[in-house]
Order: structure tokens, then C-alpha cells, then sequence
């Protein structure tokens, strides 16, 4: 039972949006002027990386890989009939165990509730198009907010168990196939 949720949450950091956050956190100051957003550009900039982060974190939730017979591995986008674009005969897969679930539609949701609260409080975003909120309300929203929120994505994703392997995470057969996660061999 104490090494279920060990793992549980040992594999939690797979759900969590890593990649897409870094990006945000890379680019964000760049586009919001580190939080002066001056001109009207700024901002635009600003809201159209949110946006295309946050599509980013929700989307990759849908995505999955198999091991074709070639030895590559291949990615497509969970659909109701299973995996798009279709594996070709010669790869032996059968698709339709890759259909949408009921947790991908969870992860998806939760993935974009922690990249919208990390979005939140990251002082840039405050500055550009919340100026005017002061340093004091923005430590009591993290006292108030951020424990629930993390309780409940927490919960949502030890409940909710993922399945998929989509892009940027190694496939079924080669996590299989490490002994230890921390061993890069």
C-alpha cells in the first residue's frame, strides 16, 4: 500500500506541465518586458504565449507512443476510435486500445489548472496585466489558494492514473526496461 503511493507519487512529476512551464518561464520575460508591458505589443505577446502554453499543456495529455516492428518509436493523438494518424499494418499495433479515456480528459483539465496558477503568481504576468495588485494580496492568494489546488490535483492524478506516453516521455518498453528511474542507462 506505502509503495503504491510511493509511486503514485514518484510519477506525479510526469503529469505536471515541466517542459511547457520552462518554456513559459524562458520566454515570458522576454515577451512581458519583465513585467512592464510598456507598449500594447507586450501584452499581446504575453497572452498569446499563456495561450499557446496552456493549449500545449492540455494537448500533450491526448498524445501517445507505441514501439512499431521498425524499433522507433511513434507518436500520435488519442481519438474516440484510437490513435491518429493510424499505425500502418506492418506495425502491429493495435489502435483501438489507444482510445480517449475518461482520465485523459482529467489530466488534460488538471494539467491546465496548474500551469493557469503558475501562470498566476509569476511575477511578470502580475506586473504586466495586474500592476496594480499589491505584494501583500498576492502572499495571501498563495496562503489560500495554492495548498486546496495542489491537494485536489494531487488527489485528481494518484486517482486518475495515466496511461498514455505521449511526446517527450519514453515509451512503455524502454521505462520497462530501466531498473532505476535516477540511472540514466
Amino acid at each position: 500500500m506505502a509503495i503504491d503511493l510511493y509511486s503514485k507519487l514518484g510519477n506525479l512529476i510526469k503529469f505536471l506541465p515541466t517542459g511547457t512551464v520552462f518554456v513559459f518561464h524562458f520566454l515570458n520575460p522576454v515577451f512581458s518586458d519583465y513585467g512592464n508591458c510598456n507598449k500594447p505589443l507586450n501584452k499581446y505577446l504575453t497572452a498569446t504565449l499563456i495561450a499557446l502554453c496552456g493549449f500545449t499543456c492540455c494537448f500533450n495529455c491526448f498524445t501517445d507512443s507505441y514501439k512499431g516492428r521498425d524499433g522507433k518509436t511513434h507518436y500520435g493523438v488519442a481519438t474516440v476510435k484510437g490513435l491518429w494518424p493510424s499505425p500502418d499494418e506492418s506495425h502491429s499495433v493495435d489502435s483501438s486500445s489507444y482510445k480517449l479515456r475518461f482520465s485523459d480528459f482529467v489530466h488534460a483539465f488538471f494539467s491546465s489548472v496548474v500551469f493557469a496558477v503558475l501562470v498566476l503568481v509569476e511575477p511578470n504576468t502580475v506586473e504586466c496585466f495586474y500592476p496594480s495588485l499589491a505584494t501583500s494580496s498576492k502572499a495571501l492568494l498563495c496562503l489560500i489558494f495554492l495548498p486546496p489546488i495542489a491537494l485536489v490535483v494531487s488527489l485528481a492524478f494518484a486517482c486518475f492514473p495515466m496511461k498514455r506516453h505521449g511526446i517527450g516521455y519514453p515509451s512503455l518498453e524502454q521505462s520497462s526496461k530501466k531498473t532505476d528511474p535516477l540511472l540514466p542507462f
